[in-house]
């Protein structure tokens, strides 16, 4: 392969994609599909395929990524962080009541949108963060969290306002699915997943619907987004409503190890400090 890409390079000068490993990734192609290429493998660019083969061995795995690869128009970056990130093993996979509480197909579509659990590798927090604290990272990196949330979603607010009885109260995030024509209520919590959860997510649920919900669009679906969870007490927990809910875990890589958070300043006295330094360049330029 190495003399066979000298050659082709000294043939066709300034075409590109002539080197050994291309080379190699072309006869691993070959060996791959002896006889025809799937449709969905056909279909991708050279660099997504060359990514399906280095990446994924399972032939089923790789046909499932290039096909959603395809129908979601993922570029290669995209692709490679859903086949890093196991997007495959995740999907589908929350603890829901949408079978009882949804016809089909739609419950359907509904479990899959959904998944367990959520990669939040791209937050930095540490391994005691608050639900407030979470929820600004998410917001900080919010096309992040919406490629994590997957095709289909669109972000409406947080901390969205609803008016009930006199009362006030307000959604963690609000989103809109386009497929499932519904609004989606997401509650984050950062603490284990506790049977009163449900009960504050129904109340929200049936808010939305007789709130925000029009004509055309279907029951509104919450997702409960919990540190930890025991899946028996939350499926027994989502039996008892007819609402839509699902439960899944979320995971991210914690900000320093437990024995060195306490050594180390918080981003409040870093700001503080930083805030300090600023004054005190401010009052001598001026002197």
């Amino acid at each position: 392969l190495r003399q066979v890409a000298r050659d082709l390079s000294h043939a066709f000068p300034g075409v590109e994609g002539l080197s050994e490993r291309n080379l190699y990734r072309m006869v691993r192609l070959y060996r791959t599909y002896p006889e025809s290429l799937p449709q969905a493998v056909a279909t991708l660019p050279w660099g997504h395929i060359a990514v399906l083969l280095q990446k994924v061995q399972d032939p089923e795995t790789r046909l499932w990524y290039a096909q959603a690869a395809f129908e979601h128009g993922w570029s290669r970056n995209i692709l490679e962080i859903q086949i890093g990130t196991r997007l495959l093993e995740r999907q589908g996979a929350a603890i829901t009541n949408f079978s009882r509480t949804l016809p089909p197909p739609q419950s359907d579509l509904a479990q899959q949108i959904l998944k367990d659990p959520y990669n939040f590798d791209f937050l930095t927090l540490a391994s005691n963060h608050l639900e407030r604290e979470l929820e600004r990272g998410l917001l900080a990196h919010l096309q992040t969290f919406m490629l994590e949330l997957g095709v289909g979603f669109a972000f409406l607010g947080s901390q969205y306002p609803l008016e009930v009885g006199g009362q006030n109260f307000y959604i963690d995030l609000l989103l809109y699915h386009v497929k499932l024509h519904c609004y989606v209520v997401v509650e984050l919590k950062a603490r284990d997943f506790e049977p009163g959860d449900a009960g504050q997510m129904s109340f929200y649920l049936s808010a939305v619907d007789g709130i925000l919900k029009s004509e055309g669009d279907a029951p509104t679906v919450g997702i409960l987004l919990c540190k930890s969870k025991n899946k028996v007490v939350a499926e027994y927990a989502l039996s008892g409503f007819n609402s839509p809910i699902g439960v899944s875990e979320y995971q991210f890589t914690e900000a320093l190890p437990q024995d060195l958070e306490g050594s180390l300043p918080t981003v409040a006295q870093l700001e503080a400090e930083l805030a300090r330094l600023e004054g005190e360049g401010l009052n001598s330029n001026e002197t």
